[in-house]
């Protein structure tokens, strides 16, 4: 229901999205693969690899890879001063008039990433691939445009919440990624909700971090889990819109 009509001219009712992430701060991989129930569509794959950097976003070629020398385009976010869609604008998540009472921050101010201290950037490499011939350009074009608001929602989001995960020991973290993974499975309808956390030793080769963050693995290929898996247990529909905003008040109520 999300889609546009063109979309959803071409795209069956039910179909499966798999999302896997591997995190290592300050470099973490998401990769998105859609499993469509339809023979003559192809797999459809959404790729973002994350570093980041205690600057104001001036670092060039950050990935240091071929595939950003090729047709890219860069897009600079301004968490503050960009237009988001007025459905999901609340004025609570408004940097502009938002100050934090833990950290003293905010609000953001005009030129507020050139003189605001401390401060860091989140870089994004997105990939989108969709190879259907008629479709690719436009297909590619509305991901991008759709994971654009979703980044630029989501940073919003971080610096409004501020005071709410500023301080939380790794253990709190965790249990609050568990409560919030509870409530969503029971949303959208799956049973025995698990998060599992290893510890990973640290590779012999690296790359230079800031001194606030673990340093970054050296590694031009993502992990072999991050392929998307051959078979999927079934699940039951979901519901048209999940947000963390959502969860938050039925956490509040309960």
């Amino acid at each position: 229901s999300k889609l546009p009509s063109w979309a959803r001219a071409v795209t069956p009712r039910i179909f499966y999205i798999t999302e896997k992430a591997w995190n290592y701060y300050p470099y973490t991989i998401t990769a998105d693969s859609c499993s469509l129930q339809c023979s003559f569509l192809p797999k459809f794959s959404i790729y973002i690899e994350t570093k980041y950097e205690d600057n104001c976003g001036d670092s060039e070629n950050i990935f240091r890879s071929d595939k950003i020398l090729g047709d890219h385009e860069v897009s600079f976010l301004d968490i503050a001063f960009d237009e988001i869609p007025e459905r999901y604008y609340r004025s609570l998540e408004d940097p502009r008039f938002f100050s934090s009472a833990k950290t003293g921050r905010g609000p953001l101010r005009e030129g507020w990433r050139q003189h605001t201290k401390p401060i860091m950037c989140s870089y994004k490499l997105v990939s989108v691939k969709f190879e259907v011939w008629g479709l690719q350009t436009r297909v590619e074009q509305f991901v991008h445009k759709v994971i654009r608001d979703i980044l630029l929602i989501g940073h919003r989001q971080a610096f409004a919440w501020v005071d709410e995960w500023c301080g939380m020991t790794m253990e709190e973290v965790r249990r609050y990624e568990r409560e919030t993974q509870e409530a969503t499975n029971e949303l959208i309808g799956l049973v025995a909700p698990t998060i599992s956390v290893s510890e990973v030793g640290q590779p012999t080769a690296t790359h230079s971090a800031p001194a606030s963050a673990p340093s970054t693995p050296l590694s031009d290929e993502a992990p072999d889990f991050l392929a998307p898996p051959k078979t999927r247990p079934r699940k039951k529909s979901a519901p048209e819109t999940l947000t963390l905003p959502a969860l938050r008040e039925r956490a509040g109520a309960e």
